[in-house]
């Protein structure tokens, strides 16, 4: 029997950034409820994006697009782990545990689902929306393996070089935008996954070392920043991805979303005091322990959840009004109250494989093969979000960064992954 939250929040050291704990929880919170709100969904169950039908709506993002925030924080956390737990493989599987379990069983349960569905015909109108669209939000978990593989190199360029490491990684993702836009390089972008994304994550390192030190003239820079390259360059006012646009500055990041990320850094380290007194409250404090303890199972399932209301209201034949008017707002509290206690449902049942593994000794060697594992595992769990689980059986493939791949090569490439570093973390 697990310790319940009340336990586990009782027993937290004097020492635990609390501050940090409740960022996490909200930046997903924010995350979830901003897929929920955006879904477009029409009588005929095609899926749109809300923020499409209402471009004005977009400014928003500047505010809700909270996916750095989480990198943010995984920096930080990343930081304390690796030096308490320095040896590659051990770090490794201590961290990807409570983050590649419930993956697994998410994808095989979708899997299973999906080969069902086609083999039954089944896979036309919202269900075979579902097949393509339940699976893109695994992209975030491909970026924060990756996030992790590279903690232990960058963390030791952190304690030389300090915030100079920090700017390397941003003039590398200027570069990139300068090659992409400028000179026409091809596939030169893709480079600013790692670029954009490790110097948020860095940022962390620095918060770690108490070296953030002026947040307000991060948040103002990074605004002025993102808002000068939006008005003057090619960057899309949108935050998030909008489909049929030519530039995101989501897929692939650019130095736009960078400078959006540090607006957003500053701008929570600006409450950090207010944050702080927060969660020093114990009722709010349980709340947030009990919340981390399920939150990378809430993220997984909640797009379940939203199609599966969808899908249901479709069924009763309730039908749906057209998105953004009148009618359509007024049903959004509904949808999210019904989508919020399917998503607690799904919880309930699959919230035991987030729970922590018994720790094993560590180990000296398997360093090779734990980075062998998590190249897979990322390399799996990134090219699943981009094929879905459509066409399963018609071998519909995407392409992972120069690779064509199939949503069961995917998988075996993650479930290997997982394996190789299980392994290589165990004594």
């Amino acid at each position: 029997m697990g310790i319940s939250a009340r336990e586990l929040a009782a027993a937290t050291p004097a020492t635990r950034d609390r501050y940090v704990d409740l960022l996490r929880v909200a930046s997903l919170a924010v995350v979830v409820l901003g897929h929920w709100l955006m879904a477009a969904v029409t009588a005929d169950g095609q899926v749109g994006n809300l923020l499409a039908v209402v471009p004005g709506l977009q400014v928003l993002t500047w505010v809700l697009q909270v996916m750095p925030v989480f990198f943010f924080v995984g920096g930080f956390s990343h930081a304390l782990a690796h030096r308490s737990r320095p040896r590659y493989a051990a770090f490794l599987r201590a961290r990807l545990q409570r983050l590649l379990r419930p993956t697994m069983v998410f994808i095989g349960v979708w899997g299973v689902l999906a080969l069902a569905v086609q083999l039954l015909g089944a896979d036309g109108g919202l269900t075979g929306t579902a097949l393509r669209l339940v699976t893109q939000p695994l992209w975030f978990i491909g970026i924060y393996l990756a996030m992790v593989a590279f903690t232990p190199p960058l963390l030791t360029a952190h304690g030389r070089y300090g915030w100079r490491a920090f700017g390397a990684l941003v003039a590398g993702a200027g570069v990139v935008d300068v090659l992409r836009f400028a000179a026409g390089v091809p596939y030169v972008e893709f480079l600013n996954f790692a670029f954009v994304w490790l110097a948020i994550h860095q940022l962390g390192f620095l918060r770690a070392d108490g070296m953030i030190r002026r947040p307000a003239l991060l948040a103002a820079a990074g605004l002025a920043g993102a808002g000068l390259l939006v008005a003057l360059g090619p960057y899309p006012l949108s935050m998030v991805g909008m489909p049929g646009e030519k530039i995101s500055n989501m897929a692939p990041p650019t130095l736009a979303l960078l400078c959006h990320g540090l607006w957003l850094v500053g701008a929570v380290e600006l409450l950090k005091g207010p944050g702080a007194r927060l969660t020093a409250r114990a009722r709010v404090w349980r709340a947030v322990v009990a919340a981390n303890g399920i939150a990378m199972t809430a993220f997984l399932w909640h797009l379940t959840a939203m199609l599966g209301v969808y899908g249901a209201l479709l069924a009763l034949g309730a039908g749906l009004p057209d998105p953004a008017t009148g009618a359509w707002w007024a049903q959004v509290p509904l949808r999210l109250a019904a989508a919020a206690v399917l998503t607690a449902l799904l919880v309930a049942v699959f919230r035991r494989f987030e729970q922590p593994a018994p720790a094993v000794p560590a180990t000296d060697t398997g360093g090779p093969l734990a980075a062998l594992g998590i190249t897979l595992a990322l390399l799996g769990v990134l090219g699943l979000s981009m094929t879905g689980l459509g066409g399963l059986l018609e071998g519909h493939t995407a392409t992972l960064i120069a690779l064509r791949v199939t949503a069961p090569a995917a998988v075996a490439m993650a479930l290997a992954g997982w394996f190789l570093v299980e392994r290589a973390g165990r004594a």
